[in-house]
C-alpha cells in the first residue's frame, strides 16, 4: 500500500508579482497577468505580470544601459564577489521563505526545497563570490620582440532562460557566475514557476546589485523566449530546458550569431552490477528516479541490472517503491510530491499507458492518484521493455523507472549509451577498477559511482549529444560568461626622426 500524506491546503499569502526592470517593480505594459497554481491542490496561489514584447525590450534596454554606462562591469571581480557574498547571506536569512515559495510553486516536498534547492542555490552564490577573488588573466610567452597578455572580459547582456523543475538552483547556476564575471542579466523564468525568481530580484537588490544589472520578465516562453534570443542587444544566451525547445532557441540565436549554452534533456542510465552493495544500490536507484518527482534532467529513469540479480532487484523494488512517502509537499515526511502541472501529468500518464498497451510488465504504480485535486502520479516501475520503446528511449520527466537486464560490461555500456541523450549516468559496483573502466566509456557529462545526484558548486555538469553543450558549475561555468581579449605589444620602437 502506498504511503500517502494528506494535509489541508497551504497558503503563502504571497503578494501578486510584478516585473523587475531597471531596478523598478512594474506591471506589464498591457496590464496582463497570469495565474500561478499550486500543483498539490490545482488551486491558484497568486498571479504575476505577464510580460509582452514591449516589456522584454525595456528589460534588455535596462541591462544594456547598466552594462554600457553603469558601474557593474567596471568594478573589480573582487568587489562584485563581495556583493554576491551578501546575496548568499540574505538567502540564508530567507531560507524558510524561499523554501516555501519553491515548494508550493513547483509542488516539491518542503524538506527537499529547504535542504536541496535553497541550500544548493545559496552555495552557488558563495562559491562564485569566492571565484571573484581569483579572476586572473594571463601573460603569454610569444615569439619575436612582443609582449602579450589575455584579459577575461564579460560578454555584456546575458539572457538566462530557466525551466520549472528547479527554478532557484538552475537560475542561480547562471546568475551567480554571469554576475561575478561582470555581465548584466535578463532572467526569463518558467511560466509555471516564477515566484523564486521575483524573490531573487529583491535579494540581489538588497545585496547591492545596481539597478538594471538584474532584470526579471515573467511570461510565456513561446513569445518572450524567441524575442530574447534574437534581440540585437543580447550578447549571450544561457538556456536550460527540453531538447526540442533548446534546439529551436539555439537555431534562432545562431541566426544572430549570439553565443549560446544549453543544458537540455536527459535520460540517464543507472547500471547496477551483481557485485554492488544491494541495499545501498536499491536506495540509490529509488532516490535517482523519484527525486523531485522524477522532474530532474539528471534523474536515473533507466535501470540496467546485471542478469544474476535482475529478478531479485525487481522483487525488492516492487515492495519498496510503494512505501516511499507520497503526497502533500508541505508534510516534512513527504518524499514524492505532485507533478508541476496537469499537462505534465498527462504527458507522463500517456507514455506509461502506451507502454502498457504494448504489453509492458507494471511492477508497481502506473496510474494517476486522486489527492486533494493535485497533479499526482504514482511512482512507477516497468519491466519487460524493448530498448527502443518510447518510455525507454525518450525523457519521461516523471516518477517512472524502466528496468532492463544485461549480461556483460559491453552490453551495459551499449544500453546506457543507446539513447540520444548524454547528461548523467551512474554505476553501482564494489569493484573500483570496473567503475573507472565503465565510467570512461559512458557518454555523459557527469557520472556518479555508488550514489546519485552528488552535486557541488565546484563540479561542472552539462550534456553531450542531444543533452546540450557548455557546463554549469565550477570555474568552467564562469569562463562561459567571459570572452578572452588578447592584447599584444610590439616592443620594437623606431628611433625618433
Amino acid at each position: 500500500m502506498m504511503t500517502v500524506t494528506e494535509n489541508p491546503q497551504t497558503s503563502t499569502g504571497s503578494a501578486p508579482g510584478r516585473l523587475y526592470i531597471g531596478g523598478q517593480w512594474r506591471d506589464a505594459a498591457d496590464g496582463a497577468r497570469t495565474d500561478v497554481v499550486n500543483p498539490a491542490t490545482g488551486e491558484k496561489i497568486t498571479d504575476v505580470a505577464r510580460a509582452g514584447i514591449a516589456d522584454v525590450d525595456a528589460a534588455v534596454a535596462a541591462a544594456r544601459a547598466a552594462f554600457d554606462e553603469g558601474p557593474w562591469p567596471r568594478m573589480s571581480s573582487r568587489e562584485r564577489g563581495r556583493i554576491l557574498q551578501r546575496a548568499y547571506e540574505l538567502m540564508r536569512e530567507r531560507t524558510e521563505e524561499l523554501a516555501l515559495a519553491e515548494s508550493i510553486d513547483v509542488g516539491k516536498p518542503i524538506s527537499l526545497a529547504r535542504a536541496v534547492d535553497v541550500n544548493n542555490a545559496a552555495e552557488l552564490f558563495e562559491y562564485y563570490a569566492s571565484l571573484g577573488h581569483h579572476n586572473d588573466g594571463a601573460v603569454r610567452e610569444t615569439t619575436g620582440n612582443t609582449h602579450a597578455y589575455v584579459k577575461k572580459e564579460p560578454f555584456g547582456v546575458v539572457v538566462a532562460i530557466t525551466p520549472f523543475n528547479f527554478p532557484l538552483i538552475l537560475s542561480s547556476s547562471k546568475i551567480a557566475p554571469a554576475l561575478v564575471a561582470g555581465n548584466t542579466i535578463v532572467h526569463k523564468p518558467a511560466s509555471d514557476t516564477p515566484l523564486s525568481a521575483l524573490m531573487m530580484a529583491e535579494i540581489l537588490s538588497e545585496a547591492g546589485v545596481p539597478d538594471g544589472v538584474f532584470n526579471v520578465v515573467t511570461g510565456p516562453g513561446s513569445t518572450l523566449g524567441d524575442h530574447l534570443v534574437t534581440h540585437p542587444d543580447v550578447d549571450k544566451v544561457a538556456f536550460t530546458g527540453s531538447t526540442a525547445v533548446g534546439a529551436r532557441a539555439a537555431s534562432l540565436a545562431a541566426q544572430a550569431l549570439t553565443p549560446f549554452t544549453a543544458e537540455l534533456g536527459g535520460n540517464a542510465a543507472n547500471i547496477v552490477f551483481a557485485d554492488a552493495d544491494l541495499d545501498q544500490a536499491i536506495d540509490t536507484v529509488i532516490s535517482a528516479f523519484v527525486f523531485n518527482t522524477g522532474q530532474f534532467c539528471m534523474a536515473g529513469p533507466r535501470l540496467l541490472v546485471e542478469r544474476p540479480i535482475y529478478d531479485t532487484v525487481l522483487g525488492i523494488l516492487g515492495q519498496a517503491v510503494p512505501q516511499v512517502p507520497f503526497g502533500d509537499p508541505s508534510d516534512p515526511g513527504t518524499v514524492i510530491g505532485p507533478l508541476v502541472s496537469a499537462t505534465q501529468r498527462e504527458k507522463v500518464a500517456g507514455m506509461v499507458q502506451r507502454a502498457k498497451d504494448a504489453g509492458v510488465t507494471v511492477v508497481t504504480g502506473g496510474e494517476k492518484v486522486d489527492l486533494n485535486g493535485g497533479f499526482f502520479y504514482a511512482p512507477t516501475v516497468l519491466a519487460g521493455l524493448d530498448s527502443d520503446a518510447e518510455v525507454v528511449a525518450e525523457e519521461v520527466f516523471g516518477p517512472v523507472l524502466t528496468v532492463e537486464p544485461f549480461d556483460s560490461e559491453d552490453e551495459a555500456v551499449a544500453l546506457a549509451n543507446g539513447t540520444a541523450y548524454g547528461l548523467a549516468s551512474g554505476i553501482q559496483t564494489s569493484d573500483l577498477a570496473k567503475a573507472h573502466r565503465v565510467a570512461a566509456r559512458l557518454q555523459a557529462g557527469i557520472t556518479w559511482i555508488n550514489g546519485w545526484a552528488l552535486m557541488d558548486p565546484s563540479v561542472p555538469f552539462g550534456g553531450v549529444k542531444a543533452s546540450g553543450w557548455g557546463r554549469e558549475g565550477g570555474p568552467e561555468a564562469m569562463e562561459s560568461y567571459q570572452r578572452a581579449h588578447s592584447i599584444v605589444f610590439n616592443l620594437e620602437q623606431r628611433a625618433a626622426q
